[in-house]
């Protein structure tokens, strides 16, 4: 009877020895632990910044550059004065605008706005907001008050920021040749409101700016601003320090005048922008419109009204104050 050959067979190792494995280990590239210190700059980038501060000086020293009859200085606005209010745009209040399709991207509009905070920086974020984040980067020309124009340093910076004087011939002037003009018919009545009586809207005067809107037939944006009532709780006003100085008021807060300059630092509430629908006026008739009170006053209602009623919404929409 034949033998049964026997066929060992020897299982192949799935895994290599012992001296082997730690040989490919060996081999095997340490990573190297992640960089300290700032993000690296993208290649470039300083040269691009040191090239447009090169430009600029070089426009400023040969006078290339201009201004308009109303003293604005497009230039200097865009490299000097809006760039320090990015920070507090886009870090301390983290600005939210909507709406801003309701602003045309061409054409005359007016803007008109609550106003609030004390100190307005209202305007200044309603500004970048336009200049930065509309899709044509709209400049906004503001209408102030006649303290703003004769304030020794501040109402130079006014006129070359593109503001004017809050008259009717100079809003009038503006919208005819199309810009975007913007308005706080509040006024002092609304940035030096008390913080018990913050988003409720005070009277709007006369109702200036809708005969400009009509005589130019140009549309009227309500736009509605919360989280400025915020940033400087007011709680008193020292009268007699304010008629001394010629002031509308001089602002008393939990913080200033007690902790000195520190107070003047605002809070870091969280801020919401909504431009709203546009209130054609094209269609009202004009000049002779604009010489009708009755009319007058019933489209300064519907724009404060529309005002007041969004700033409700929006306030229910927000978390909290600071978020």
């Amino acid at each position: 009877m034949p033998e049964a050959r026997v066929i060992q067979l020897r299982a192949t190792p799935t895994e290599p020895e012992p001296d082997t494995r730690r040989a490919a280990q060996a081999e095997q590239p340490i990573p190297s632990p992640p960089p300290l210190g700032p993000p690296e700059v993208p290649a470039g980038a300083w040269e691009q910044k040191l090239a447009g501060g090169l430009a600029f000086l070089r426009r400023r020293l040969t006078g290339d550059y201009e201004v308009d009859d109303f003293g604005f200085d497009h230039d200097l606005t865009e490299h000097v004065f809006l760039p320090p209010l990015r920070p507090l745009y886009d870090k301390w209040f983290r600005v939210e605008t909507r709406g801003l399709d309701n602003v045309p991207d061409v054409g005359g509009a007016l803007i008109v706005a609550n106003h609030s905070g004390t100190i307005p920086l209202d305007a200044l974020m309603t500004t970048l907001a336009l200049h930065d984040h509309h899709p044509a980067r709209r400049s906004l020309r503001l209408l102030g008050a006649d303290l703003v124009f004769t304030m020794p340093i501040v109402a130079p910076i006014a006129r070359k920021a593109g503001n004017t004087l809050a008259c009717n011939a100079d809003a009038e002037r503006l919208l005819s040749t199309d810009e975007v003009v913007g308005v706080f018919p509040e006024g002092f009545k609304g940035i030096g409101k008390p913080f018990a009586e913050r988003y409720k809207l005070q009277r709007f005067g006369r109702g200036g700016f809708v005969s400009a809107a009509l005589r130019t037939g140009k549309p009227i944006i309500p736009v509605s601003i919360v989280g400025a009532e915020e940033i400087y709780p007011l709680i008193g006003n020292s009268r007699t320090l304010s008629r001394l100085l010629g002031l509308p008021y001089v602002p008393i807060t939990p913080f200033f005048p007690l902790l000195g300059p520190l107070g003047v630092v605002p809070l870091p509430s969280k801020w919401i922008i909504e431009f709203g629908e546009p209130i054609e006026t094209a269609h009202l008739g004009g000049a002779a419109a604009a010489e009708d009170p009755m009319l007058v006053f019933n489209l300064t209602d519907q724009v404060r009204e529309t005002i007041q009623s969004t700033l409700y919404t929006l306030l229910m929409q927000r978390r909290s104050v600071f978020f």
